[in-house]
């Protein structure tokens, strides 16, 4: 399994929450040929959240940028409710979409 890149940011780019760590989140997924594109930080709650919300087409060709995202109606329930929290990691138990 791949070790996920972490960043030296404590700042989430989508909910703008200072947290102790951040992950590097393709903006274009790997797998759709974002390997070598750009990255935002987000906090593990987020990252997970948009990956269990949106396929990688989707994140592809929708949701490719902060702006797209924050904007993206299947997050803002989510969003409004991450940014009164004061967590660094949750455990989604849903499972991902198909």
């Amino acid at each position: 399994m791949r070790k996920k890149e972490e960043s030296a940011d404590p700042v989430c780019a989508l909910c703008e929450r200072e947290v102790g760590f951040t992950i590097l989140h393709h903006l274009i997924p790997r797998e759709e040929g974002g390997r070598h594109g750009p990255t935002a930080p987000l906090c593990q709650p987020c990252h997970s959240t948009v990956h269990l919300t949106y396929n990688n087409k989707e994140l592809a060709v929708l949701y490719n940028s902060i702006p797209a995202l924050r904007a993206s109606e299947g997050l803002q329930k989510y969003l409004r409710w991450v940014r009164t929290k004061r967590l660094d990691k949750i455990t989604n138990r849903r499972g991902k979409r198909k």
